[in-house]
C-alpha cells in the first residue's frame, strides 16, 4: 500500500463492519468504525440520492478525523422495490423510523406486497460508497444486486432487509447465504471492490 495506512468507515452498524472488515482484509489496512475512532457527529443526510448521501457522511467525517495516510469512506445503500415505486429507497434506515425494529419493517413490506405476483416483486439493493482522501480528492461508486421481496422472512445472517431480499440465483434469501456468498455478489460488497479498484488506481493503496 503506497499512501493509505487507514480506512476509517462512516458507520455505527457493527454488522455492516463485519461486512465491510472481511471485504477490506487484502487491503492491508486498519479499518475503523466511527466509534473506534471516537468521533460521534450528527449528520444530516439530506440528499437526493444514494450517491450524496454517501458523500455528505464522508465529508462531514473526514472534516472530523484529519489523519494523514488514511480515507474516510462512508456508504449510503437501499432496499429498491419496484412495486412500491422504489420505496423505501434513500429512506431505508428511516422507513417507519429509525428506531423500529426490522423485523417490523420486513413484516410491513411483506405485507403491502399481497397479492402481488413474484414477477412483479422485482427489487435491488443499492450501494454507493463515497471516499474522501487526505488531499481532498472525492471519489464515489455504484453497484447493486437485483432480486425480489420473498412472501416471508428467511434466515438468520446479515442485518436489515435481508430476510426478505430472495436472490433467484442462489435461491435463497440473502440472509441465508453465507457471509463469502453474500460478501460476493451483494450490492455492498461489489461496491467495496470497485471503490479498491478506483483507489488502486489513484495511488490510494494496492490490494492483495
Amino acid at each position: 500500500m503506497s499512501g493509505i495506512r487507514r480506512i476509517l468507515f462512516a458507520t455505527g452498524n457493527e454488522g455492516k463492519m463485519r461486512e465491510i472488515r472481511s471485504i477490506l482484509a487484502d487491503t492491508g489496512a486498519e479499518v475503523l468504525s466511527m466509534k473506534e475512532a471516537g468521533i460521534s457527529i450528527d449528520i444530516v443526510e439530506d440528499g437526493t440520492s444514494f450517491e450524496e448521501n454517501a458523500l455528505i457522511k464522508a465529508r462531514a467525517v473526514a472534516a472530523a478525523w484529519k489523519e494523514p495516510e488514511s480515507v474516510v469512506l462512508a456508504d449510503d445503500s437501499g432496499l429498491v422495490i419496484d412495486a412500491l415505486g422504489g420505496e423505501p429507497g434513500i429512506y431505508s434506515a428511516r422507513y417507519m423510523g429509525e428506531n423500529t425494529s426490522y423485523d417490523k419493517k420486513n413484516a410491513n413490506l411483506i405485507e403491502r406486497l399481497e397479492g402481488i405476483s413474484d414477477e412483479k416483486r422485482s427489487a435491488s439493493f443499492v450501494c454507493a460508497i463515497a471516499a474522501v482522501l487526505p488531499d481532498g480528492r472525492e471519489f464515489t461508486v455504484q453497484d447493486a444486486i437485483e432480486g425480489r421481496i420473498g412472501y416471508e422472512q428467511k434466515g438468520e445472517g446479515g442485518f436489515g432487509y435481508d430476510p426478505i431480499f430472495y436472490v433467484p440465483e442462489f435461491k435463497k434469501t440473502t440472509a441465508e447465504m453465507t457471509a463469502e456468498e453474500k460478501n460476493r455478489v451483494s450490492h455492498r460488497g461489489k461496491a467495496l471492490e470497485h471503490m479498491k479498484e478506483v483507489l488502486r488506481e489513484n495511488e490510494g493503496f494496492d490490494c492483495k
